[in-house]
């Protein structure tokens, strides 16, 4: 396999693209960041600098995805999702100065394996978005995220759980439920899903 980078994209020397992966047309890829086997970064997309991708993940276009973020194997990024940065985003300092780069504490986004965030939705860092959950399209992300939830809203609530395929699990009793298109089943306790029989 190979990596394939289209002559519009501007990807730095720096960066680390694992071995079958794909950058489209635009999309920019900052110094030191890090992406691992087989991923996809989509039109317009943006991955800052020493941002850390898994393997398997997909950009979709326009998404944005700003240092420090941190994505783990898996992880799928709507089109025009944005990750923020910055607990207190200012352009100028009180005194009216111009910041710079050095002005502030970056602040991530980190997106445990599987999970999914639904077009347009912005993840408010500091935030990790747990494994294999699913953000609704258009949500706001404010608070960290279980595994398997599927959460909507603004702020974004909680309002199913979802298995590996992404499918709303079905609840057999108070605390066990089961996915419909694989059979697993899971079992909560105290607001936690876990996976049963999982290795």
């Amino acid at each position: 396999m190979s990596v394939r980078v289209v002559d519009s994209a501007d990807v730095a020397a720096s960066a680390q693209i694992g071995d079958g992966s794909s950058i489209w047309h635009l999309a920019q890829v900052r110094e030191d960041a890090v992406l691992g086997a087989n991923c996809i970064v989509g039109r317009g997309a943006y991955v800052g600098t020493g941002v850390h991708m898994g393997d398997n993940c997909k950009l979709q276009n326009y998404a944005l995805v700003y240092e420090p973020a941190v994505l783990e194997d898996g992880v799928f990024v709507g089109p025009a999702v944005v990750f923020t940065n910055d607990h207190f985003p200012r352009s100028v300092a009180p005194d009216g100065s111009l910041k710079r780069g050095d002005d502030w504490e970056a602040v991530g986004v980190t997106c445990r394996e599987g999970a999914s965030i639904g077009a347009r939705s912005v993840c408010v860092a500091p935030v990790t978005i747990g494994r294999w959950a699913l953000i609704a399209a258009g949500s706001v992300v404010t608070r960290d995220v279980p595994d398997f939830a599927l959460m909507a809203g603004v702020p974004a609530r909680r309002i199913r759980w979802v298995g590996r395929a992404g499918v709303p699990l079905e609840q057999i009793t108070e605390s066990t439920y089961t996915c419909p298109q694989t059979g697993t089943t899971y079992t909560e306790n105290h607001g936690v899903l876990t996976e049963d029989n999982a290795s």
